[in-house]
């Protein structure tokens, strides 16, 4: 269980190092002031969405945008946590991946609903978002498994020999 764990974290690892890096540099791009990028970036983003035909980076719908400030206000800093937590062993991990992965499950599951049924994205652009549901079902997992051989204790001593105060 222990080298199935380290395997998880290390897969999770390189997707909160994608989103803490991603999110600011290129998704950022969808919300905030052109300015503020370098134009190589700004360069990147439009080849993208020329290359894969991502006509959500392109024509900026108003529920996507919602979802990169959710990610840039929420999902980026909860990754540079989960970055931490994974490298230091941190015992709140665990909170911190089941909050990153119901945030990215739920901003995916929108995103390829809008890209499936719309008739406009490709196979192509699909194969794109789909391993960041994948990623955010991993992560939703590993928040919701505990640290097995570790007690729960409450304070300073286990719960059962806790003196009663009068």
């Amino acid at each position: 269980m222990g080298a199935l764990r380290k395997l998880v974290d290390a897969i999770l690892f390189i997707f909160f190092l994608l989103i803490a890096i991603i999110a600011p540099l290129i998704d950022g791009q969808t919300c905030l002031p052109h300015h503020l990028f370098p134009p190589f970036l700004l360069e990147l983003k439009s080849w993208y969405a020329h290359e894969y035909g991502d006509y959500l980076v392109s024509e900026k719908p108003h529920f996507f945008v919602g979802l990169v400030w959710l990610e840039l206000l929420f999902q980026w800093p909860l990754s540079i946590a989960c970055l931490y937590g994974i490298l230091a062993g941190k015992s709140w991990l665990n909170t911190t991946c089941l909050m990153s992965g119901v945030t990215s499950l739920t901003s995916m599951v929108a995103i390829l609903s809008e890209l499936k049924f719309s008739n406009r994205a490709s196979d192509r652009l699909l194969m794109m978002y789909a391993p960041f549901l994948g990623f955010g079902l991993l992560a939703l997992l590993r928040g919701l498994v505990t640290q097995s051989g570790k007690s729960v204790t409450i304070g300073k001593r286990p719960a059962g020999i806790r003196k009663k105060r009068a």
